[in-house]
């Protein structure tokens, strides 16, 4: 069997979750089968994968429309694969198109939504119609749809009604406990200021309003002044969110001192000191359809303190490997807190609950990474994988 799976993100260009499941999935996979790797981006030098740029007639246009450039290559060189896997709109509308050209079957993952993701118009202006019709044309087309968890999978029947329910398989994400493990070394936090002894709450995550940093930043101020904050967040989505985010930073600096930024992306080796001397890991999404920097986290060792949106409920054991707080959420799409100062005092309640009691925190640190171990390896992933595969080209034949 053939697989090409198309995908935006792939290694060593990779800043969000969706690339990392890729790569592992990748890793996991071939073993088995026969894996081609198509991605945007520069060339890459291993077997088996392919890069591909936006083509230079698109240079200067509207993002999106580069976007749908660069599938069209892709999908062209699909030919003699058994079936497509593509993953996050900018590569679903490749998949959609390789399966029409050359007559074999479309699955894609489903790490977000558009219609979930209304804020994307202020980044992309009329690029997001352009991505949300990619979406949802592959979506409708799709031979078979996996999401990576059952609050993810109810999402997408409600964005879009009129995908076949038996259509939408759940498979996690995964989390290579082996990379991800307890660090002792410290030269990453001493380096920057970061005190590893102390009471320290780690947040880990773009600067988007999916990530729901703001409301976390508000949160913080009324912390006891001896948590301290570090914060690896980069990628702003746009100059709006970028600038509340830096004004909130600044604000808590001049007034706390313990408030660390860090904006480049960190290799592995130092994001896991960083989470390893934690007390506690923060995710205060207001939209997260699994959540793998949970589970990053939750590997080295650490709980998580997290909103019960999405997918999370599923990664976070509620008082066993952290606490989730309650999130009542507008319908409009935004995932906006009905009361967001309720939210906000429920979120430092929840942290101050979990950092006063280190003894109890460590306890849930420990539940975290057997959870992990057990319950995500990508291993028993790509398994799952392997079987939607099969039940798709059954039912192709």
């Amino acid at each position: 069997m053939r697989v090409d799976l198309l995908t935006k993100e792939y290694p060593p260009e990779v800043y969000g979750g969706a690339g990392v499941h890729v790569a592992e999935l990748t890793r996991v996979l071939r073993p088995s089968i026969d894996v081609q790797v198509r991605a945007f981006g520069a060339p890459r030098e291993e077997d088996g994968t392919t890069s591909y740029s936006a083509p230079a007639e698109l240079a200067g246009t509207n993002a999106a429309l580069s976007t749908l450039g660069t599938d069209l290559l892709i999908a062209a060189d699909c030919a003699g694969a058994d079936l497509v896997h593509s993953h996050t709109w900018y590569a679903n509308f490749a998949g959609h198109m390789a399966s029409l050209l050359h007559g074999i079957p479309h699955v894609l993952s489903a790490h977000s939504l558009e219609p979930l993701r209304p804020w994307k118009a202020e980044q992309l202006g009329g690029g997001y119609r352009v991505s949300s019709f990619a979406e949802r044309t592959a979506y409708e087309g799709a031979a078979g749809v996996i999401a990576v968890s059952a609050g993810m999978r109810q999402d997408i029947l409600r964005a879009y009604p009129s995908v076949d329910p038996a259509k939408v398989h759940v498979v996690h994400n995964g989390i290579d406990i082996e990379e991800w493990s307890p660090n002792p070394e410290t030269s990453a936090l001493t380096s920057r200021g970061i005190d590893p002894e102390a009471p320290t709450i780690v947040f880990v995550g773009r600067i988007t309003r999916q990530k729901g940093l703001p409301y976390f930043l508000r949160a913080v101020r009324d912390l006891p002044s001896e948590y301290q904050v570090v914060l690896c967040a980069g990628a702003p989505d746009t100059p709006e969110i970028a600038a509340e985010v830096d004004a909130l930073v600044g604000e808590l600096a001049r007034d706390r001192g313990n408030v660390h930024l860090i904006t480049e992306m960190l290799p592995r080796h130092e994001l896991t000191q960083i989470l390893t001397h934690a007390t506690t890991f923060v995710c205060p999404s207001v939209y997260e359809p699994l959540g793998i920097v949970n589970l990053e986290a939750m590997a080295c060792g650490i709980p998580v303190v997290a909103s019960a949106t999405g997918g999370i409920p599923e990664v976070v054991d509620d008082g066993t490997t952290g606490y989730l707080v309650e999130l009542d959420q507008l319908d409009d799409g935004t995932g906006t807190p009905v009361d967001p100062d309720r939210y906000v005092t429920d979120l430092t309640d929840a942290l101050v609950r979990m950092v006063s009691d280190p003894q109890r925190a460590r306890q849930m640190g420990e539940a975290s990474r057997r959870r992990a171990a057990e319950h995500f390896s990508w291993t028993s992933i790509a398994e799952r994988t392997l079987e939607v595969y099969r039940t798709v080209l059954a039912q192709q034949s």
